[in-house]
């Protein structure tokens, strides 16, 4: 699901959290060490996401967001902002020529340079994350 979150938008709050959960306290943040990346750079994204991204050759940022029961993806576009819910159990990611994640049948793929390196804890912060959320569903 994506919502436009340049302005405070109660419905898509709302939908987020119950989704994914409600964000993380301030205290549980620092326990975890963060749940938040640092922006990178997005290199391409699938057909239905064309229309957020700046047409002209500008850079287009994003950053990842954790959730008890998945992640937020929040993607610049000028000044306005967007977010894309995605359940643990809706994720995949894949490294290739850079970091891409799929769910949805959409994806977004981020450029593979420094700010990308700079969040390799945070990425397997995020694997780690969905496999615990998966333990919770196997049948033993």
């Amino acid at each position: 699901m994506i919502f436009n979150t340049t302005l405070k938008n109660k419905d898509a709050t709302a939908t987020m959290n119950d989704l994914l959960g409600q964000p993380y306290s301030f205290v549980k943040a620092i326990k975890l060490g963060g749940v938040g990346s640092k922006r990178m750079i997005i290199d391409a994204v699938s057909p239905g996401f064309l229309k957020l991204i700046n047409a002209v050759s500008d850079i287009n940022y994003g950053n990842i967001e954790l959730r008890e029961k998945g992640v937020v993806i929040h993607i610049n576009k000028g000044l306005k902002n967007f977010s894309w819910a995605i359940p643990y159990y809706q994720l995949h990611t894949y490294k290739t020529e850079g970091f891409s994640i799929h769910a949805q049948g959409n994806f977004v793929r981020f450029k593979s340079n420094k700010l990308l390196k700079e969040n390799k804890k945070f990425i397997d912060k995020i694997i780690n994350c969905k496999i615990e959320n998966n333990k919770q569903y196997d049948f033993q």
